[in-house]
């Protein structure tokens, strides 16, 4: 039996204390009792793509059961999606069903015997009792009768924090927009205890704008028009072969069969959102460009490595880049998401395809200068919306089977995912402990892929990328029999930015 499951069994106590500021219990518009999962929530539960939210948290100190189960009774537990279970109705369609329930902290977090570890005070014993957990709940399922989520608590001494918390999270609740959002409004300063964190300003998607006829804009606009619309009609092209038969070349980094049976590790990484900045502006470009750029070089070193120093030319390596669709991009306040206005709550991703330049590069800013052309194109393309949108559609004409398949095709004849998302600016406290790090990721459970996979090359690789504060940190989620030591991919990106930002100050100067 594995660690993870041996500590849901574990008798817990109760909550002894209280949280002075609540968070307001919050309903969606939409929100009644019985009332449907969206289709986007419907995939993700089915059994090809039954996919989790795993963070890891790090924190200053030790947070104890009673502060932990106060702060969560107090601010989580009163958001609609976590205090429901999901309900089969009685009609002829089966659908599911949000149902609010009692929750019952006790059958939700979780403090696990730590053994040795506890007793260690080696930061290192702690990294890897911590991987060891992790890779464990890989192998557990939420219980379907209860909420989906739970929190493992782990009081272990790591190389960066004196105590670590795993939330696993069903995707069926939210994507990672919604979730940071939820989580966000679950914590408070630690400059002032008493006011939530302060968000980055949420950005306006841009529009078309129709100009005065009379005026030369018009021609600039009709020509932005056509350039998305043929961008757009490409990517929908290639989207379709690839689902179809347009795999990925096979490579080192590349799952093969049997994959999907695999358990996967995560491994995690800080580092300095400040060399980030300095290589975006050198380069007149944005933290996006700069870290395709930075993945471009680590995945060439890897595959040089990998290839005894001979790359070879013209690698096909893709990534489903997962894409905020909402109409404000970026991280927005909990109640303006729980409104009838364009950040929703849920599932709203589309992906796109994007493929990575694997090369060896004299000068590492061609990294970045390949990685912006590839980026500024894909800016140029509503290739996300109609993702998402036809698999909406899909999912009314021919029912969620359909769809699913769509998506597990795609993810099958890529290499790797790939997200980026925007944390709080500040340093934030959470249940009365200062939040050190937070490292997200996502993975399905492998035994129940294997009922719909035949011979179908699942990712073995997922990336995440997730700012905080000053730092941003760098997360692999990997299938150790295809990259057994992922610290060395790890390496590999530390050593490309140090590359890079070196090559962007010489630059500067001349």
């Amino acid at each position: 039996m594995s660690t993870a499951e041996e500590a849901s069994r574990r008798t817990r106590r109760r909550p002894m204390v209280r949280i002075a500021t609540p968070l307001a219990p919050v309903t969606p518009p939409e929100a009644s009792e019985g009332q449907p999962l969206s289709p986007a929530a419907m995939i993700f539960r089915q059994p090809q793509l039954n996919c989790h939210i795993i963070a890891i948290l790090g924190f200053g100190k030790i947070v104890g059961a009673e502060e932990v189960k106060a702060g969560l009774e107090a601010t989580l537990v009163r958001h609609p999606r976590f205090s429901s279970v999901q309900v089969t109705d009685a009609s002829g369609r089966q659908k599911l069903r949000w149902v609010r329930t009692k929750v019952n902290l006790d059958d939700h977090v979780v403090y696990p015997d730590l053994g040795p570890a506890a007793v260690a005070g080696d930061p290192s014993v702690g990294d890897h009792f911590v991987e060891n957990y992790t890779s464990a709940l890989f192998r557990s399922q939420l219980n379907p009768s209860k909420p989906l989520w739970d929190l493992h608590i782990l009081a272990v001494r790591t190389s960066e924090a004196a105590c670590v918390a795993i939330f696993r999270i069903h995707h069926s609740l939210g994507d990672g927009i919604s979730l940071i959002s939820l989580f966000l409004a679950c914590t408070r300063k630690i400059s002032d205890p008493e006011s939530r964190p302060s968000l980055p300003e949420p950005r306006r998607r841009s529009a078309f704008v129709i100009p005065d006829a009379k005026s030369r804009m018009l021609l600039i606009w009709i020509w932005t028009f056509l350039v998305y619309a043929w961008n757009t009609f490409v990517d929908v092209f290639i989207f379709f072969i690839s689902a179809a038969f347009l795999k990925d070349t096979k490579t080192p980094i590349m799952g093969t069969d049997g994959v999907e049976y695999q358990p996967k590790r995560i491994v995690h990484r800080t580092i300095s959102l400040d060399d980030l900045k300095a290589i975006k502006e050198a380069m007149e470009c944005t933290i996006n460009d700069v870290l395709v750029g930075v993945t471009s070089a680590a995945l060439s070193r890897y595959l040089s490595r990998s290839y005894g120093g001979c790359l070879p030319e013209n690698l096909r390596i893709r990534t489903t880049l997962l894409v905020n669709i909402r109409s404000t991009a970026g991280i927005t306040e909990l109640a303006d998401m729980m409104k009838d206005s364009g950040a929703k709550w849920g599932n709203q991703l589309g992906y796109i395809l994007l493929r990575f330049p694997i090369m060896k590069c004299e000068n590492p800013l061609n990294y970045i200068r390949k990685g912006k052309t590839i980026a500024d194109r894909k800016k140029k393309s509503l290739e996300a919306i109609f993702t998402y949108n036809s698999a909406m559609l899909i999912v009314k004409f021919f029912g969620i089977e359909a769809a699913t398949a769509l998506c597990h095709r795609i993810l099958s004849n890529t290499t790797l995912s790939f997200s980026c998302i925007v944390g709080p600016t500040e340093e934030i406290g959470f249940c009365g402990s200062p939040l050190v790090y937070i490292a997200p990721t996502v993975y399905g459970h492998p035994q129940i892929l294997m009922l719909a996979c035949f011979s179908v090359n699942m990712q073995a690789l997922t990336m995440h990328f997730q700012s905080y504060m000053n730092k941003m940190k760098v997360v692999l989620a990997v299938d150790e029999v295809v990259i057994p030591n992922p610290n060395m991919l790890l390496d590999d990106i530390s050593e490309s930015l140090r590359l890079i930002k070196a090559a962007a100050i010489r630059a500067s100067r001349s």
